[in-house]
């Protein structure tokens, strides 16, 4: 069962240290069954508590798993290429719609609000010791939150909302742990969770968010942590509204102990109501970016949750970065409260775009789905073929679900924000050509 390797030591840590070696090394690769404790005690001549003492530290590690009764096996590395290179690189003259950028014409310039932020600069200097948050922001911050319902918090700021979840979830599981996840859904976090010896298990989604019964499964199967997309899920579109809103506070309500992320994707780009779950677990965190409605390259996200959350949060970036630059926060400060988006008129453009674009499709056979923000969701028979012959057609559609799934069936997903109304039906024809016979959308 281990081919040529033979694992040594006569200590936990020195038996650990040798199956690492062996992990390295390739000689036991992903997916290797380990023998059974009692086998490897005896084999080793060492007390089976040993090395269910090994196996506890490599489990914690990240470099082995447990699955009852089927035994300890080797875990799949980590990806070394992200999800966000299964894409086709636009050639000159060919649409990209695969970058799920924001319309820069709907993004406000940085000017004003940088000139604004250098003057508070000015006068504070921006030194060791300050407060990690300006309190104007976060003062800000927390009427807006008060204004959407989300429950009361202290506020923390890091650098866009992947690095919230990132500190969100480092904070609380340890690796090995499981964290229920959309599905389809954010490709950054769907590379993140197993980046940190996290294991995923996968969570449906139709238009109006996370289904209840998937929820209630993964949570009873065990899943320490669930992240959810509130508004404009990224790539389906799904907005949690009310309804949805009291099924999975329900569902939570009978699983206190699990954490609970929540990604407000949508913010500043839909006009859709907001339906937090935040409240409905003991610990939780809330987090809203500005990437989306004032420019990508701040890198600035707002924070709130729990008391433990937050600070254990605030504790770990002390001893990393310290702090996301004030200046940032000055300048976002500024866009906020000089009104440089217009939430209604970005929501009216990216929806205008998106209705056409299902409509056309519609219209030619193709079912699709898009409730909110900047992206729609195009089921295909064979995704790898749809985006080649998009690409033949002049779209790099160049987004392929592969990069947002993990059990859900093949898809495309289009970006609406590079598009005008002249683009919609020859897209739409294109579309409908590449995506081979229509059939029902499932999600789930």
């Amino acid at each position: 069962m281990l081919g040529e390797y033979r694992i040594s030591g006569r200590r936990a840590s020195e038996i650990a240290a040798s199956i690492e070696r062996g992990v390295g090394s390739g000689d036991l690769p992903p997916g290797h069954v380990l023998p059974p404790m009692r086998e490897l005690a005896a084999r080793l001549e060492v007390n089976p508590n040993t090395v269910a003492a090994a196996y506890r530290t490599l489990r914690e590690r990240g470099v082995i798993e447990t699955a009852g009764r089927r035994g300890s096996r080797v875990r799949a590395a980590p990806a070394s290429t992200s999800r966000g290179s299964l894409r086709i690189e636009a050639p000159p003259g060919v649409r990209d719609l695969g970058e799920g950028n924001p319309d820069p014409e709907l993004l406000p310039g940085l000017g004003p609000a940088l000139a604004a932020a250098a003057a508070a600069d000015a006068e504070s200097h921006g030194l060791y010791g300050q407060a990690p948050v300006v309190p104007e922001f976060a003062a800000y911050a927390r009427a807006a939150l008060d204004a959407d319902g989300v429950p009361a918090g202290p506020l923390a700021v890091t650098s866009g909302a992947l690095d919230a979840i990132e500190r969100v979830l480092a904070a609380h599981l340890r690796p090995g742990d499981t964290v229920a996840v959309e599905d389809p859904g954010w490709g950054s976090v769907l590379d993140l969770v197993p980046a940190l010896g996290l294991r995923a298990v996968p969570v449906g989604v139709d238009d109006s968010g996370p289904l209840a019964a998937d929820v209630e499964r993964a949570l009873r199967s065990g899943a320490r942590a669930l992240v959810v997309t509130c508004r404009a899920q990224n790539p389906t579109g799904a907005s949690v509204d009310a309804r949805r809103a009291r099924e999975l506070r329900a569902v939570l309500a009978r699983h206190p102990d699990v954490l609970l992320i929540e990604d407000d994707h949508g913010h500043a780009i839909v006009d859709l109501p907001l339906h937090p779950l935040a409240g409905a677990t003991v610990h939780w965190a809330f987090i809203r970016s500005a990437a989306k409605a004032y420019g990508p390259d701040l890198r600035v996200a707002t924070l709130t949750g729990d008391a433990v959350t937050v600070d254990r949060v605030e504790g770990r970036q002390r001893l990393g970065p310290g702090w996301v630059s004030r200046l940032l926060q000055r300048a976002v400060l500024h866009l906020w409260a000089s009104g440089a988006v217009d939430t209604r008129t970005v929501a009216r453009s990216y929806g205008d775009r998106r209705d056409a674009l299902i409509q056309a499709l519609a219209e030619r056979g193709v079912s699709a789905r898009g409730r909110s923000g900047m992206n729609v969701w195009v089921p295909v028979s064979d995704e790898t073929g749809a985006v080649a012959r998009l690409l033949h057609a002049g779209w790099a559609a160049a987004a392929p679900g592969a990069r947002f799934r993990l059990d859900t069936p093949q898809a495309v997903r289009l970006t609406v924000s590079p598009l005008t109304a002249a683009d919609i039906g020859p897209l739409a024809d294109a579309v409908a050509a590449a995506a081979g016979p229509a059939r029902p959308v499932s999600y789930g």
